[in-house]
């Protein structure tokens, strides 16, 4: 007897279309093609070593923000999935709202990159292309958008320099690095980072990646390709589904001592919240940014809980302090459609209403 009473005719009905979808879904994937990575037409305006700054092409019917707007990705993933495709895509909609977008590229880096510090990227890369939006806008002080870890880089950053930024936003990134539901933390504080590094130098991207996939190994590695099989006879959807892995499989490698010091000065010693973090030998406060704030945070992500978001409350020097909360996950805030419709207008009303 077949359990739950499924009828033999039911279930050969249902073997034969999954078959049918197989058999489709392997033809739509022999003829995808190539999987394009970013959408939005862009100049490389600047670069220096392994990492490209981008500007990208602005509506000519839009009276652009007269003060641009630097996106600062992770290090741990491709910037890419900011402008992931047409209809899903951060930095389409910034520039659809008046924004004057530019992103910082950080490249692979590889063996020749495994002395760089966070000093380097900070006063170093990070500087250098803030330095060249300033010069080429005529602006003193520009806007940041810092995601994920660049969010925590673009954090620090003005602490160093609130000179140069006018407004600051950050989305989805981690303040406080050891709340009690931060899985990834307390993974990452009971490694030997100094053994790691010193025996593998550069950390290799997908050693992050299978870390990252492992915090929802059910639904990140095994149900996506069981749901699969439904969108493989819409060409439209699959190619969707392929820009998805390729990014989530597309990870660079992570400079060794820049790994280390991240992981121990944040994870480890949670230093933004005890105000130890030292970067090129200057202390790192968030009490020294006194722009304007916008912290944009998911309620259902799994890598950066809210309550890591939120501890940036009251912490910063600025009197002009605001949140917004996505109902959704990490990756949900960049592509879902609700993000698209919310949260790109919010953060160029937020940075309009300031920047004139």
């Amino acid at each position: 007897m077949l359990p739950f009473n499924i009828k033999p005719e039911k279930l050969s009905l249902e073997m034969s279309d999954y078959s049918r979808k197989l058999g489709k879904g392997l033809e739509n994937l022999l003829g995808a093609g190539e999987i394009d990575t970013g959408v939005t037409p862009r100049e490389a305006v600047y670069r220096e070593d392994k990492l490209t700054l981008y500007r990208y092409q602005r509506p000519e019917d839009l009276e652009p923000c007269p003060v641009p707007l630097l996106i600062i990705y992770a290090l741990v993933n491709r910037p890419y999935m900011t402008d992931i495709q047409e209809d899903r895509s951060i930095v389409r909609n910034l520039l659809a709202a008046g924004q004057d977008v530019y992103l910082i590229d950080w490249g692979y880096p590889d063996g020749a990159d495994c002395s760089l510090t966070l000093d380097d990227y900070l006063n170093g890369y990070v500087d250098h292309c803030v330095d060249y939006v300033r010069k080429f806008s005529g602006q003193e002080r520009i806007n940041i958008l810092g995601i994920c870890q660049g969010g925590v880089f673009s954090l620090c950053y003005t602490s160093l320099h609130q000179d140069k930024v006018r407004n600051l936003v950050t989305m989805v990134t981690p303040v406080d690095f050891q709340t009690p539901d931060n899985i990834l933390s307390a993974w990452v504080r009971t490694i030997d980072v100094d053994l790691l590094v010193d025996t593998l130098g550069n950390v290799p991207g997908e050693i992050l990646n299978w870390t990252f996939l492992s915090l929802k190994p059910f639904s990140l590695t095994g149900q996506k390709y069981v749901n699969m099989v439904d969108i493989l006879e819409d060409k439209d959807k699959l190619k969707n589904f392929l820009r998805m892995e390729k990014w989530i499989f597309d990870s660079p490698d992570q400079a060794g001592e820049a790994f280390r010091q991240f992981a121990k000065e944040f994870f480890q010693k949670n230093g933004l919240i005890n105000d130890s973090v030292e970067i090129g030998g200057q202390p790192v406060s968030l009490k020294n940014i006194s722009c304007p704030v916008l912290n944009v945070f998911a309620e259902q992500d799994h890598l950066v809980p809210p309550d890591a978001s939120r501890a940036m409350r009251g912490l910063t020097g600025t009197r002009d302090y605001s949140e917004l909360s996505f109902p959704g996950g990490h990756i949900g805030i960049y592509v879902s459609g609700k993000a698209q419709k919310t949260i790109p207008p919010a953060i160029a009303d937020w940075l309009g209403k300031r920047s004139n």
